[in-house]
């Protein structure tokens, strides 16, 4: 297993449609073991593939259960797909690839997922509160689709500075390396 660095908004590929994974190989396997090890670094709880850089449908989790009685939930899940989606939520949102920002995002309280493990093997997910959050944040990631691009207008013109130090970093292939 290896770190990865860690692209930064500004990095084309994170705004790239990630493509559908046709055979899950050992090479998957190491990608996905690498993520896990950069994603804990980082002290996150998900990554997508293209935030290291690889444009293949495949993202890891280790979302802790919200309460005592809820599940500890650490998955490697490819080619993922959101079947559906209900309710709402409103709660603060971070990402790797955006070191720093914190902010507001609404999303759906619950999501049913379908994918793959590491093995071929279907798996359906049904999520909900932030395990579904950060579900639905790493399959927009593989999507194309940013956090910010989940806030309002206004909100990200108050971010514009910072947003534009990050993506200076991230066009000039600055990547974030966590020890």
């Amino acid at each position: 297993m290896a770190r990865r660095p860690i692209r930064l908004y500004g990095d084309p590929v994170l705004q790239a449609r990630a493509r559908d994974l046709v055979e899950i190989t050992e090479e998957t396997r190491r990608l996905a073991a690498d993520m896990f090890e950069t994603m804990e670094a980082a002290r996150g709880v998900g990554l997508a593939a293209n935030q290291v850089g690889s444009l293949e449908r495949l993202l890891v989790v280790d979302v802790p259960g919200e309460t005592e009685d809820a599940p500890h939930f650490r998955a490697a899940l490819v080619n993922p797909e959101v079947l559906a989606t209900s309710g709402e939520q409103l709660g603060e949102e971070g990402c790797l690839s955006f070191p720093g920002l914190y902010f507001e995002v609404k999303r759906p309280n619950l999501v049913k997922i379908s994918a793959q493990d590491l093995d071929g093997n279907e798996v359906d997910i049904e999520a909900e509160g932030y395990l579904a959050r950060a579900l639905q944040h790493e399959v927009d990631h593989l999507n194309g689709v940013l956090y910010i691009d989940r806030i309002s207008p206004i909100k990200r013109g108050l971010l514009r500075a910072k947003l534009g130090d990050i993506r200076k970093k991230g066009a000039a292939g600055e990547m974030r390396v966590d020890e």
